[in-house]
């Protein structure tokens, strides 16, 4: 690994006695009024969930390490490795240093095009969540559709934006995010 890359951290395994703590910021209130899933998830539902998913074909999970501490969790799901596409999510810890998001997402990236060989990679946002569809857009991401009050959340039908990003988009794109994000880490932003 190029050494700045190591100023943005590492995606790792989630070691089984980090799943309360990933449980914690599943259920921190900002967590979870993003995610459809919005009730507070109890240890048990959690730890079944785990048991699940940890040895699925078509879903993996990371664990992002800054500065030697976890900071967040980066998720692939709906792993199709014939057509070489995958969705994925991420949140970071409630106390994760700022930029947390975006040197997750590049981390995210380069594993899922260089690592996972994936041909595209899509996602869901919650309309209101204006903040990661921008972060999603810097990275090059484009929206490819939005499902019009699509899902209940409070008793209000909100829309769902379906973003997409190709390997080849990720190439051609890399590089600029690399030297903003280098710049951020040498604090010159």
């Amino acid at each position: 690994m190029d050494k700045n890359m190591q100023k943005f951290g590492l995606l790792r395994k989630v070691n089984t006695n980090e799943l309360e703590m990933m449980l914690a910021w599943r259920n921190a209130p900002n967590v979870r009024e993003n995610m459809y899933t919005r009730h507070e998830i109890s240890l048990d539902e959690h730890l079944e969930w785990w048991a699940r998913v940890q040895f699925r074909d078509d879903q993996q999970y990371f664990m992002y390490e800054f500065g030697g501490k976890p900071a967040g969790i980066v998720g692939f799901t709906d792993l199709d490795a014939i057509n070489a596409v995958s969705s994925w999510a991420f949140y970071s810890a409630p106390d994760a240093p700022k930029g947390t998001g975006s040197r997750m997402e590049f981390l995210a990236l380069d594993y899922a095009f260089n690592d996972m060989n994936l041909h595209k990679l899509s996602c869901e946002v919650l309309a209101f969540n204006a903040a990661v569809i921008k972060l999603h857009k810097k990275f090059d991401f484009k929206v490819e559709g939005i499902l019009r009050e699509h899902h209940l959340v409070d008793g209000e039908y909100v829309d769902i934006y379906k973003l997409g990003l190709l390997s080849k988009e990720w190439q051609a794109h890399r590089a600029v995010i690399y030297e903003k994000l280098l710049k951020l880490s040498k604090g010159q932003v």
